[in-house]
């Protein structure tokens, strides 16, 4: 029984689709476990993933071409005429991707790490070509466009040894600042995420009608506990200064 050559294309042509799918799908799979076997860093696993990806999309795309009988010769070629104009439209997609190489090769971060672009912060999930996607604590998803990073300064909360925790508060004219700064430093130093170097330090901003205003810095080696840390210290702060008598923290 001979087969209608139109029916053969179309048949054909969804064996080839479904063949690229599967194709990437064990690419996938073993690009992965290599991946975690010989500890190479996730972010790369990303990009080789993304680069077979779309490998395979244009491989299909040409074989079903051939298929039906299209040249792929002046198709090509028609494409890289069209592609001059289309360049300068797409000149953002390109500045993208070419960011996203400097990221990958300067790892200035990578998937894991908990950065701050533009007053946005998040942990990064996923490194694309075009855009890196992260989450905020509030689990929010944030996509930002590769080129920001070369644009905007950026911070990388991760990669630091250590963090600052500090602390705004008023200290009451009524308590005796020298017996006061001691005990909120060694209060400070006493908490078990505190480092011991640097020490703790109460810097003097400046003296209103309703006491002195200072910050209370504490250093952590929890970079990512920042947030929570400070709620603690200021537990601990006003416990210190409700003892007092007529103690009050004003933050």
């Amino acid at each position: 029984m001979q087969i209608d050559p139109m029916l053969e294309k179309v048949i054909f042509s969804a064996i080839t689709l479904i063949g690229s799918y599967i194709t990437y799908e064990v690419l996938s799979h073993f690009i992965k476990r290599i991946g975690t076997r010989l500890e190479i860093d996730l972010t790369v696993i990303q990009v080789l993933k993304e680069i077979f990806k779309y490998t395979i999309i244009a491989l299909a795309i040409t074989i079903i071409l051939n298929t039906w009988g299209v040249n792929i010769g002046p198709l090509i070629l028609s494409l890289g005429i069209v592609g001059i104009a289309v360049g300068f439209a797409a000149r953002d997609t390109l500045s993208n991707f070419i960011s996203g190489m400097f990221i990958l090769a300067e790892k200035s971060f990578r998937v894991g790490d908990t950065i701050e672009i533009t007053g946005q912060r998040g942990k990064v999930k996923k490194m694309g070509f075009r855009v890196t996607t992260m989450t905020t604590p509030d689990n929010k998803v944030i996509t930002v466009p590769n080129s920001a990073f070369s644009k905007s300064p950026y911070l990388n909360f991760t990669t630091m040894t250590t963090r600052r925790v500090d602390l705004k508060i008023n200290i009451p004219y009524s308590l005796d600042l020298e017996q006061v700064t001691p005990t909120l430093l060694n209060a400070a130093g006493s908490l078990p995420w505190a480092c011991s170097k640097p020490k703790p330090k109460i810097l003097i901003k400046e003296l209103d009608d309703a006491g002195v205003k200072a910050t209370l810095s504490v250093w952590t080696t929890k970079t990512q506990k920042v947030g929570e840390y400070k709620t603690k210290l200021a537990q601990r702060v006003k416990g210190i200064l409700v003892e007092e008598p007529e103690g009050k923290e004003k933050n």
